[in-house]
């Protein structure tokens, strides 16, 4: 994808990186503004305030995490309307009122890029919704009806088990949602929110390249949001957050609409000593639920997402091998521990503020 004039256009597939054209004057005037304005680079502690690793958050279980993958799979592939994909929703849903306060579920319909109409389930699950004040974290829960990576050409109209480009993101979630129940941010609430039908995008074989065919989910949230008037201080998306060579990037969506969060999120990285993973690169603009959070909601929301630097986000996407192989326990561990070192530098928890079941 490339964004011209402003709008974007979509060249070929899902979230493919998008370039941003200026004239060549206003990058010289750029470069001669900024020049004599560069100083040494202050440490991430000397910028936010805050040593991440003295910041205690609750402890993560990659095994737990990696289980929530592996059921998610067990319930075959998560296209929407199909029965693995409402057997999902329900154990989706109920798994997260053991741990979160309200669970909100938010039916839609959609009209995917060949007309057709599928149902959608956005799913909403809250921590201390009574606060002002909130997080919103989230993820897509859908996986693909179409392999059209696959390098099979008889395979591209086969759906993608999606362990990685879903399930992974789904998995972060809920192991986060059970261990913050037990230590809630002090302050804010949270809220963990899981997008239908992001998925289903025209594929490569159509002749259709419109963007809005994806992220649906998102698109029918950000209109009807599962609160009147909701907002957050900020978001995080986290798509394809498993692989097992995580590479993430500082992409320039979420750095031109949420660059302080980015900022704390890959510097407390950094000084974690997984530098070599949020990579300090500034890379060209993604397509995924972020965009239309950040253009139409007013909320700063940051794409964690998989960017593996080759034509592919990583080598299983949109193939029929994105399976259990493709996703790493030590991966998700590694990105909530950056994410909650930030969420708690920010709000110090308080143990015992929810008394539900912790399994």
């Amino acid at each position: 994808m490339k964004v011209e004039s402003g709008k974007m256009k979509v060249e070929s597939g899902k979230r493919l990186r998008l370039s941003f054209h200026f004239p060549f004057f206003v990058l010289l005037l750029l470069l001669l503004t900024t020049g004599c304005k560069q100083k040494a680079p202050e440490t991430p502690a000397d910028v936010h305030g805050v040593d991440y690793t003295q910041v205690e958050v609750p402890a993560f279980s990659a095994d737990s995490a990696y289980a929530y993958v592996e059921a998610q799979l067990a319930f075959g592939n998560r296209i929407p309307g199909s029965k693995g994909w409402q057997q999902c929703a329900q154990w989706l849903a109920s798994r997260m009122a053991r741990w979160c306060d309200t669970v909100t579920v938010q039916d839609f319909q959609a009209t995917l890029w060949d007309q057709s109409t599928v149902p959608g389930k956005n799913i909403v699950a809250s921590l201390r919704p009574g606060l002002e004040k909130r997080i919103l974290l989230a993820a897509h829960w859908d996986s693909r009806s179409w392999a059209d990576h696959d390098p099979d050409d008889d395979l591209h109209h086969s759906p993608v088990p999606g362990a990685n480009d879903g399930a992974s993101g789904v998995a972060l979630l809920m192991e986060m949602a059970r261990v913050m129940s037990q230590k809630v941010p002090e302050g804010v609430g949270v809220d963990f929110l899981f997008f239908d039908v992001e998925d289903q995008g025209a594929p490569e074989w159509s002749d259709v390249y419109d963007e809005d065919t994806w992220c649906k989910g998102s698109q029918h949230w950000v209109r009807q949001r599962h609160v009147p008037f909701y907002t957050a201080v900020y978001g995080i998306l986290f798509d394809m957050v498993g692989t097992q060579h995580p590479r993430f990037t500082r992409e320039q969506i979420s750095r031109n609409y949420a660059p302080g969060l980015v900022g704390k999120l890959w510097d407390a990285a950094k000084v974690l000593g997984y530098g070599d993973i949020f990579v300090d690169l500034n890379t060209d603009p993604i397509l995924d639920d972020h965009y239309y959070v950040n253009r139409l909601s007013g909320i700063p929301m940051v794409d964690i997402v998989q960017n593996s630097g080759t034509t592919s986000f990583f080598e299983h996407w949109h193939t029929t091998t994105d399976d259990l192989q493709a996703v790493s326990a030590e991966s998700l561990r590694i990105v909530a521990e950056v994410t909650m070192k930030v969420i708690y530098g920010d709000y110090p928890g308080k143990q015992g503020m929810k008394g539900s079941e912790k399994d």
